[in-house]
């Protein structure tokens, strides 16, 4: 997928309108991106497919966050594979030659790109090796292949960065922690994943998981992993409102809902969070052709953007210095985010299914204010930024004419609508009324002091 025009064109778009800074993704050392085949009894290894990729990254002002992964059918120890792309699960035949692989594309990399730069770089080993889909071993299997990883990576250059154990629902980091201090492999990081439908019945659908979610998981599950942490950074290299890949919440204001919420609650715990995924272009199981299906993205296929693309667009417009706001509501959370000449008010109204949701009437009161010049609202809901409705009131075609994705696009974008607001003695009243599941943000401009 990394190696198409429209999975590449869309990144660049998340890159210069999200401000992301990495990507991760399966597969490198799968088979059909050739880094290490077997042609005619000979092993041969090829960085070419590697290069075009993070060749592409680096131009357009990103780095990759390496996920070393899945085994090559040279090396794999079985048959066992998951995903369209039958990517092998299995542990190496010969740790030896894992590792030979490892030290070989992580030396590519550094002679081409320069260790300065590589050491910019996440080297991630493997993915999720607690499921059995993913990781046909033990844990020690995991951990004598991250050991045999994380030296082969140090070997090359002590200042590159290596960890895991990318594990699903935040599991085994007590464990891998305690494993690396205890046979002093290096790990410089953390990482791992959680979704708000982990730790519920496999056999239970997504909707009934959903129901049972809690809000806020996010933020406990963050606090525990940090502190089994002992000190190193943590990412998290997956997450979203569900694990499933045809969630229909995935396209609608739901989900912007669950991101805005989570960044709030979440923020400041961990190094970072990288969503999965960025685009539909997404090819686990099939490649889709419906426009809306439920898929992962931010973007789907035609690059329209859901109403989640919208809301770390707007939280990436706003600043970074942000205020707690006094006053608790069940659904409704309010942030400040200020600026030199602006104050952000962010509004979100939101719960996982199943637990009561009201259109909210807000009352908001800003204290030692200026007089504001103006103030605006930006909102995205069921009636705002959510292409996704207009897709349904077309009949939900399946292919869409350009027409029809001009028009989309045009659904998918935030307006800029005039805001209310008093201003007496130093302070500023505003009302706002926020519908369930909802995000919005109210800007205020001042002049210049």
């Amino acid at each position: 997928m990394a190696l198409r025009a429209d999975w590449q064109d869309q990144l660049k778009r998340a890159h210069d309108e999200l401000g992301f800074q990495h990507v991760r993704f399966h597969g490198l050392l799968s088979d059909d991106f050739g880094t290490f085949v077997r042609n005619k009894n000979k092993l041969v290894h090829s960085f070419f497919n590697c290069d075009r990729v993070f060749d592409f990254l680096l131009s357009i002002g990103m780095r990759p966050f390496v996920e070393l992964s899945f085994m090559p059918a040279a090396l794999a120890s079985g048959d066992k594979t998951v995903f369209s792309y039958k990517a092998n699960v299995t542990p190496p035949r010969n740790y030896k030659q894992w590792s030979t692989l490892i030290e070989r594309l992580v030396s590519h990399c550094a002679e081409r790109y320069g260790s300065r730069e590589v050491a910019e770089w996440f080297f991630e080993v493997w993915n999720e090796p607690n499921l059995r889909a993913f990781w046909d071993g033990t844990q020690r299997d995991y951990f004598r292949l991250y050991r045999h990883t994380a030296e082969a990576i140090k070997n090359v250059d002590k200042s590159f960065r290596v960890g895991g154990p990318a594990t699903a629902k935040s599991d085994w980091i007590e464990d891998f922690v305690e494993y690396c201090e205890r046979n002093e492999v290096p790990a410089d990081f953390i990482s791992t994943h959680h979704y708000p439908t982990d730790g519920y019945n496999n056999t239970e659908n997504t909707e009934q998981q959903l129901f049972k979610s809690q809000r806020g998981i996010m933020r406990q599950v963050a606090q525990d992993t940090r502190r089994y942490a002992r000190g190193r950074p943590v990412y998290y290299t997956e997450w979203n409102a569900s694990s499933n890949p045809r969630n229909p919440l995935h396209d609608e204001p739901y989900a912007a809902a669950f991101v805005a919420a989570t960044i709030l609650e979440a923020n400041g715990l961990v190094e970072g969070y990288s969503f999965w995924t960025f685009s539909d272009i997404f090819a686990e199981n099939y490649f889709p052709s419906t426009p809306f299906h439920g898929g992962f993205g931010l973007l789907n296929l035609h690059g329209i953007a859901k109403p989640t693309y919208r809301a770390f667009e707007l939280f990436h417009a706003v600043g970074d210095r942000l205020s707690l706001v006094d006053g608790l509501h069940e659904t409704v959370d309010c942030n400040v985010v200020q600026m030199d000449s602006s104050v952000t008010i962010l509004l979100t109204n939101h719960t996982t299914p199943g637990h009561s949701i009201e259109i909210e009437q807000l009352e908001i009161r800003l204290d030692n204010a200026r007089e504001p010049v103006k103030a605006s609202i930006e909102r995205i809901d069921e009636d705002h930024a959510n292409p996704k409705r207009l897709w349904v009131e077309m009949g939900q075609p399946e292919y869409l004419s350009s027409r029809e994705v001009d028009q989309l696009h045009d659904a998918s974008r935030v307006a800029t609508e005039k805001q209310p607001f008093e201003y007496h003695d130093g302070t500023v009243f505003l009302k706002a009324t926020i519908p369930p599941h909802a995000v919005a943000a109210i800007t205020m401009e001042f002049r210049n002091a």
